[in-house]
């Protein structure tokens, strides 16, 4: 097909920025030699080694660069472009295998960094530029990841912007995806957009696109495609064409990501089967005595050195199409193992892979020790497939991964520095208490936003409490996080609470930080209602207004400085002397069979002369509605101590509740004042009633005494109920559920 002269200058501009080589002349690697068939698969274990050292020498190559302002021309820094984007989707595969926080961290500090926005504003042309849409694939599995709106917006909103062009008829002269690298860049996001936000447009676009570049650069001839139109009618003086081995491992390396995105019933889906096992039929028999692929695939002695860019795509997507029941094993295994064998024999003494074509549009030459991060891309996924070859045949299309849990997403979340005007430990408290106050009095649109606010409660079910007013109801879980589970957090965005709970019932604690938001804080229990199976009470929080019912529970009970459901102190001389906010803390388990965690309280006072400290390991299984405390009392003085177990009189009303003690069963129930709205609380506490001294009351708790030996641990448990939630209607059900109880109060007891 022609081209009008104007066209062709413009697309040699475009090409001729490309030709940029990034190497380490330091670094050598071994010279190309023959690499004998094998049927050995290597072990997983030994595979993931290399990748890992290989990725971990990327990330440092790339943070030892400055980051340029202007990234199209980028080769070995951290940037937006196709060269490090390629490198991403390597590392973002690889981290779902080893959950590295380190590799999410890096491909977080990226993202970040280019406000998950992508190149390409200063024109249409640019807009619609495949390499600049690559990056793209790196935001995608951060939100799938995730869930967060913002990682994603940007990305779609290009995409909505392209599909109209991509999907235009009559098809114009000129195609949107002209070169073959292009099929790498730009389909694979389209397919998963579709998969992510659950519309085919992308993926229907994406196809139309596809077969138009498919129609003007695939040679049905030789099964391979052209790099672009330019190279249609090349020739050597032999005659043969010229087929660039890392563009076909671009358009292979493309399907194989395309087709783990598409539904099963697609109808061009058998479309890009065939093509797929054509040229994996084509490009098998063109692999080297080396095990690699030749630059130049039908001129394999214009380039003898070795070559791995193309040669990891090659190994990646016929290892994939192994793995994926797409290829036949018996066929394409030795082809696999030996293209394995021939990448390792290129690996770098740093770990990496070396012998990589330099960034351009046609083979050129290669020496060992060139390096570029799309090649340690091609590198980690082709290693991941060579992993996985032991396993039983992977359905397509793939699943997207499970989101990873809050914790786990602060842990690989970056965290910016303090500004520099933030100097000295009084500037960094007022900052602290700063940053809580922009999270707590943000407005949030997940929760408050149109259609959100204001919100009515649901009607009761049959026999079931009325729920309370709602002002708005608050989003609802991520998918994955919607399943009933034990769970414990510490919350630092809420002053250092530590929050636990399971299917039944939910609780926290206060630490450090409110002591000085709102002093004087203590060491009380804290019990909320709640009315759903699965963990609700960091998204309550998150409303703002954790004190109002947003459809899953509510915390409206008041500990104070009180011992709110199961809070201690020391009973001494007639007065109750209690501890602070705890001290130190370590979550032992985090569900979901079981919540476990450990606080220590710092030394407090007790009368004149004695100070006591204590250690308190909690646990909340699942299925119940108490929680087990094991608590060690330690002291500067010898002899027992009296320590006080108590429950707030007043935590709800102007009157206390109705408290009930059966000291000879060691069970102790309260019924809280019933709130006209929000329903009524029910607290317990199970004592072994062989330490019980005597019950007492003052004006704020009941207390259950316990003799106590410093240093010697001992068990007691706290429940709580809600009457408006999912299991105890009433007061009666509630007490009966108590006495029902046979606790185990052996501190040995795991």
């Amino acid at each position: 097909m022609s081209r009008a002269p104007s066209s062709l200058s413009l697309i040699a501009l475009l090409l001729a920025g490309a030709a940029i080589t990034a190497t380490a002349p330091a670094l050598a690697a071994p010279a190309s030699r023959p690499i004998a068939a094998t049927s050995q698969i290597p072990a997983p274990e030994t595979v993931l080694a290399r990748l890992v050292r290989a990725n971990a020498a990327q990330m440092a190559a790339m943070r030892a660069e400055p980051i340029p302002v202007t990234t199209g021309g980028a080769v070995r820094e951290m940037s937006s472009n196709w060269v490090s984007a390629t490198y991403y989707v390597g590392a973002a595969r690889l981290a779902r295998v080893t959950q590295d926080q380190d590799t999410l961290k890096f491909l977080t500090d990226a993202a970040e960094h280019y406000n998950y926005a992508l190149r390409g504003a200063k024109s249409g042309k640019t807009m619609l530029n495949a390499d600049e849409m690559a990056i793209g694939a790196l935001y995608q599995e951060l939100y799938a990841r995730r869930g967060q709106e913002g990682v994603i917006m940007p990305l779609r909103q290009r995409l909505d912007w392209a599909l109209p062009h991509l999907a235009r008829l009559p098809i114009p002269e000129h195609l949107v995806w002209w070169w073959s690298d292009s099929l790498f860049m730009a389909p694979p996001v389209l397919a998963r957009m579709s998969v992510l936000d659950g519309d085919r447009k992308y993926l229907d676009a994406m196809d139309k696109q596809w077969w138009r570049t498919f129609a003007r650069l695939y040679d049905p001839d030789e099964s391979l495609y052209y790099r672009d139109e330019r190279f249609i009618e090349r020739r050597d003086e032999q005659g043969r064409k010229l087929f660039w081995s890392r563009g076909n491992g671009w358009v292979m390396g493309g399907m194989a990501r395309v087709l783990e995105a598409m539904p099963a019933d697609y109808i061009q889906r058998p479309r890009y089967l065939m093509v797929f096992q054509t040229m994996a039929k084509r490009v098998a028999g063109l692999q080297r005595a080396d095990g690699l692929w030749a630059s130049s695939l039908m001129q394999p002695e214009s380039f003898p050195e070795p070559e791995t860019s193309g040669s990891a795509f090659f190994v990646y997507a016929l290892a994939w199409g192994i793995n994926h029941g797409v290829l036949d094993r018996a066929t394409y295994l030795p082809v696999v193992l030996k293209g394995w064998k021939g990448l390792e024999a290129q690996v770098l003494p740093d770990g990496m892979i070396g012998a990589v074509q330099k960034t351009g549009d046609q083979p050129v030459a290669t020496a060992a020790a060139d390096i570029g991060p799309y090649g340690t891309g091609a590198f980690l996924l082709a290693g991941l497939e060579v992993m996985n070859l032991s396993k039983p045949v992977a359905a397509l299309p793939l699943a997207e991964p499970p989101r990873d849990t809050p914790a786990f997403i602060a842990a690989t979340t970056p965290t910016p520095a303090l500004p520099r005007t933030v100097r000295g430990p009084e500037e960094e408290i007022r900052h602290a208490t700063e940053m809580k106050a922009v999270a707590a009095l943000a407005y949030d649109p997940l929760i408050e936003g149109p259609g959100l606010a204001p919100a009515r409660a649901p009607a009761a079910a049959p026999g079931q409490p009325t729920p309370p007013k709602m002002i708005f109801r608050m989003a609802p879980p991520p998918p994955g996080q919607d399943q009933p589970r034990a769970t414990v957090r510490y919350a630092p965005e809420r002053y250092d609470d530590i929050l636990w709970e399971n299917d039944r019932t939910a609780h926290r604690i206060y630490g450090p930080a409110l002591e000085q938001y709102e002093p004087p804080s203590t060491s009380g229990i804290d019990a909320w209602g709640k009315s759903v199976r699965y963990p609700f009470m960091t998204r309550q929080l998150r409303t703002g207004d954790q004190h109002a019912y947003h459809g899953e529970g509510i915390d409206y009970y008041n500990v104070k400085t009180w011992r709110g459901a199961g809070g201690l102190g020391v009973w001494d001389d007639g007065k109750l002397w209690v501890s602070r906010n705890w001290k130190d803390y370590k979550i032992l388990k985090d569900g979901p069979d079981v919540a476990s965690f450990k606080v220590d309280y710092a030394p407090w006072k007790v009368g004149e002369k004695r100070e006591v400290w204590e250690s308190r390991t909690v646990a909340l299984p699942m299925g119940t509605n108490f929680t087990r405390m094991v608590s060690t009392f330690g002291s500067n003085a010898k002899g027992p101590i009296t320590v006080a177990i108590g429950i707030t009189k007043k935590p709800t009303a102007d009157r206390p509740g109705d408290f009930q003690a059966d000291k000879a069963k060691g069970a102790f129930t309260f019924w809280d004042v019933t709130d006209p709205d929000k329903g009524t609380m029910g607290l317990a506490l199970l004592v072994d009633p062989r330490q019980i001294v005597d019950v007492v009351e003052t004006d704020s708790d009941w207390l259950v005494l316990v003799k106590v030996t410093p240093g010697k641990p001992f068990v007691y448990y706290m429940g709580a109920a809600w009457d408006k939630g999912l299991d105890f209607h009433d007061r009666g059900e509630w007490e009966t559920y108590v006495q029902a109880q046979t606790p185990d109060f052996n501190p040995a007891r795991k």
